[in-house]
């Protein structure tokens, strides 16, 4: 098949990249459990490819202690890490500290989804190339929407009508833990996702334009985040506005809630054995707004080289075979990992394994970007100001027009002259 006379070109690139001389790499990257496992199964292969060690330095569990981390050792002429594992975000940020490796994988990129290549590409230059993706979907209870007549709602209004419904019939029937819908609503990166989707899908822009014009202030975004706030309390639970990706999981799983926005994660998690909630539930796209288009944030890891690295030849050639097709299809069967490559999700060794798999190609090919690009080393102060504006406009402190005025005049500061 096409995959499979791709994988020996890329395989034979690596070799011919690498065989000169053994080298001893680095590479921070997985820190437990599978994905460690599966790194350290991939990195072997490669060893035996190359002739070239490689060294798994473990990062933090907590993504804002990896981040400083990486900032710190990316600062550290010293610092003995050639590779970095980086969050979709992240390299943008970091783009003065790592390598162009835009001539190292012409030849490759075109195989990527476009829009994974754009989130990794900063001033026209790739700073990292994409290992795998994510992206969250819509989880529904089939059974549930089966046993009361309803669909999948393909808005926000119809969802927000949907899971009223539902819970009050399930509270009726004696499940009074029942929530209609939960989510990612603590202030952090995570309500910066749900809250950007809600406002793309409304047509309501991307908060910082490509062109770096501050959008957000407008009346389509302050519409959907009211509606967002109507679910407090009503289909969400108050204390939604403390949930993380595992708070809002553990709901879900329990049984206890019509409709969950999450990652590819909670799905091999919701169907496992000990689930009250295996095989009763499906996933869809997230719904849309007044804007007619589902919006999906773009999540993910891709790979970076570090501007320290006196291995550089080495090192690229070890990013390459890491993204490459034989080594994105393995991490697909074993972790269920999404591919950003699209002649992946057509595999059918992977349709086998992960038949959910080919839901999510869509949702990938069309998800939206964090401004993460375009605001570069600024990018996690605009991701707060916007958090914290939208965690206000949910817990009722001010109206959304307002908090988001406030915003436009605290992102506006925060640009300066340029970004």
């Amino acid at each position: 098949m096409a995959r499979r006379s791709i994988l020996g070109g890329l395989a034979a690139l690596v070799l011919l990249a690498a065989a000169a001389h053994a080298e001893e790499l680095s590479i921070v990257s997985g820190a437990t459990g599978v994905d460690l496992e599966i790194l350290r199964q991939q990195l072997d292969r490669f060893e035996r490819y190359s002739g070239n060690k490689v060294r798994i330095v473990p990062r933090p569990s907590s993504p804002a202690d990896q981040f400083a981390d990486y900032r710190r050792w990316l600062s550290d002429p010293g610092a003995d890490i050639d590779v970095y594992a980086m969050d979709n975000t992240w390299a943008s940020q970091l783009a003065d500290r790592l390598a162009d490796l835009t001539g190292a994988t012409a030849d490759v990129v075109a195989v990527h989804f476009p829009v994974t290549i754009r989130a990794q590409t900063v001033d026209g230059r790739l700073m990292a190339l994409p290992f795998f993706a994510e992206a969250p979907v819509l989880y529904y209870r089939k059974d549930l929407l089966d046993r009361y007549g309803f669909k999948p709602p393909a808005t926000w209004a119809e969802l927000t009508a949907t899971a009223k419904a539902v819970m009050d019939r399930e509270r009726a029937a004696g499940n009074t833990a029942m929530w209609g819908y939960v989510f990612q609503g603590a202030p952090y990166e995570g309500l910066t996702a749900n809250a950007l989707e809600w406002i793309a899908s409304n047509g309501g822009g991307l908060i910082v334009d490509p062109d770096g014009t501050v959008t957000v202030d407008n009346p389509r975004a302050a519409g959907i985040l009211e509606l967002a706030r109507s679910w407090i309390g009503a289909i969400a639970p108050p204390d939604v506005l403390s949930f993380t990706e595992e708070e809002s999981r553990a709901v879900w799983q329990a049984g206890n809630a019509v409709f969950m926005r999450n990652w590819p994660y909670a799905y091999a998690l919701g169907n496992a054995n000990d689930s009250p909630i295996r095989n009763r539930f499906d996933i869809a796209p997230l719904p849309s707004g007044e804007g007619g288009r589902s919006a999906a944030t773009l999540g993910g890891w891709a790979l970076a080289l570090s501007k320290n690295s006196t291995q550089r030849e080495a090192a690229t050639a070890l990013i390459r075979y890491l993204a490459a097709p034989e080594q994105q299809a393995y991490r697909a069967l074993r972790a269920a990992d999404l591919p950003t490559l699209p002649l992946l999700y057509d595999d059918k060794d992977i349709a086998e394994e992960q038949p959910a798999m080919l839901k999510w190609k869509p949702v990938v090919e069309g998800a939206i970007l964090r401004p993460a690009a375009v605001t570069a080393s600024k990018y996690d102060e605009v991701s707060k100001e916007f958090w914290t504006a939208v965690h206000e406009t949910l817990s009722g402190r001010g109206s959304a027009a307002r908090n988001l005025s406030a915003l436009k005049e605290r992102l506006e500061r925060l640009r300066g002259p340029a970004w």
